[in-house]
């Protein structure tokens, strides 16, 4: 009798050991979906706009300079400084989606 208890209870504990692992593999496949999202779009910024389209884009100005030097000299910074915080806004959205507050 104390058996078939035991057994129940390992079947339960390894059901939310199942779920847990589900839910933490389904938190970080999240987490990872938005880093290459968010660094890719960097990387199109920085490198894309700032190297590979430069020719394009220095026919428009953006302060007196040509918009390709632009991007190469500040633009990606501030894309980057934008992407850091909408991660941080949008991790707190994710954790909250999975119960995982600080």
């Amino acid at each position: 009798m104390a058996s078939d208890r035991d057994q129940a209870a390992t079947g339960a504990e390894a059901e939310v050991e199942a779920a847990d692992e589900g839910h933490a593999r389904a938190y970080w496949k999240a987490n990872i979906r938005l880093l290459v999202m968010l660094m890719s779009i960097w990387f199109i910024a920085s490198f894309g706009c700032g190297i590979l389209l430069r020719g394009f884009l220095d026919r428009f100005m953006i302060g007196g300079f040509p918009l390709g030097f632009w991007f190469a000299q500040q633009g990606s910074i501030y894309v980057f400084i934008v992407l850091v915080f909408f991660y941080a806004w949008k991790m707190k959205r994710i954790e909250r989606r999975y119960d995982l507050g600080d």
